[in-house]
């Protein structure tokens, strides 16, 4: 039998004053926060569409006892930097007597010091996911679920952008890798994604760009994977080109930014593709 659940999901607060919170440099264009939670809002569209679904980011919301006491299970995903934060937030859960699911960066690397979780996700969704909605519909879910392989990106959904208020937000966000192959001393994404990049297909990347577009997003887009040249030869073969395509029809309504490694600077043909008006 279907089972069906009202969810909340919950972005903890970022700390102000600093790197992350950007909090005096949005007051001048009047926007609550740079991006929306990404992640969040991709676990949000691998659960049942039958499901209620509510998001609260609280950078740009304040979260209510009657929003936790709303919910079956809220599900919570942070930064390490918001580690005070879900605390307050798993804490306020507690209390109020709603069971918790978490998941991120945070309670990937310290879920020991979050064993009062009630169910822990670690690494990728597109793993752990599928793994706890099959238990809870047997009604036994477990207290952690943890990854064997690295997830093919291919099947990752297009997010859930109904959830968002984007009018609050400075930029949109999306995803086109994860895993990076170098091995910096001071990041630990490889640790978190891996060496070997994984993709998205230009498919995909369309489908996530007309999804914003569709909801009337015109403005910046944050690619945020952590090296974005990570597979050079997908990008200049298939991803920019196909990109460069549908911003032309489109009337260029996007302006892209994101990461990558300095060594970008030794490839000219895609250096070239990168500043082309896309």
């Amino acid at each position: 039998m279907e089972i069906s659940m009202k969810i909340l999901l919950v972005y903890p607060e970022s700390p102000q004053n600093t790197f992350w919170g950007f909090n005096h440099a949005l007051k001048f264009i009047s926007k609550k926060s740079c991006f929306p939670p990404l992640g969040l809002i991709t676990i949000a569209a691998m659960l049942p569409g039958a499901w209620e679904k509510k998001l609260i980011d609280m950078n740009v919301s304040a979260l209510k006892n009657e929003d936790i006491q709303w919910a079956d299970y809220v599900f919570i995903s942070a930064m390490i930097i918001q580690k005070e934060s879900a605390r307050r937030v798993i804490n306020q859960c507690k209390a109020l007597g709603v069971k918790t699911v978490a998941g991120g960066p945070l309670f990937t690397c310290e879920y020991s010091e979050f064993d009062d979780v009630d169910h822990l996700l670690l690494f990728e969704g597109e793993v752990t996911v599928p793994e706890f909605l099959k238990d809870l519909e047997m009604g036994n879910p477990k207290h952690i679920y943890e990854w064997e392989s690295w997830p093919n990106l291919m099947k990752t959904p297009v997010p859930a952008w109904d959830l968002v208020d984007i009018r609050k937000y400075s930029s949109l966000n999306l995803q086109y890798s994860r895993g990076c192959p170098f091995n910096c001393e001071f990041c630990n994404v490889v640790s978190l994604f891996g060496h070997e990049p994984r993709t998205k297909t230009a498919e995909q990347i369309i489908m996530e760009l007309e999804s914003i577009y569709r909801r009337g997003w015109r403005g910046g887009v944050f690619f945020v994977d952590d090296n974005f040249i990570g597979n050079r030869r997908k990008l200049k073969e298939s991803i920019l080109p196909t990109m460069i395509g549908w911003m032309e029809t489109r009337g260029y309504p996007f302006v892209f930014q994101t990461e990558a490694s300095v060594n970008i600077s030794d490839d000219e043909d895609l250096m070239r593709l990168m500043v082309r008006r896309i």
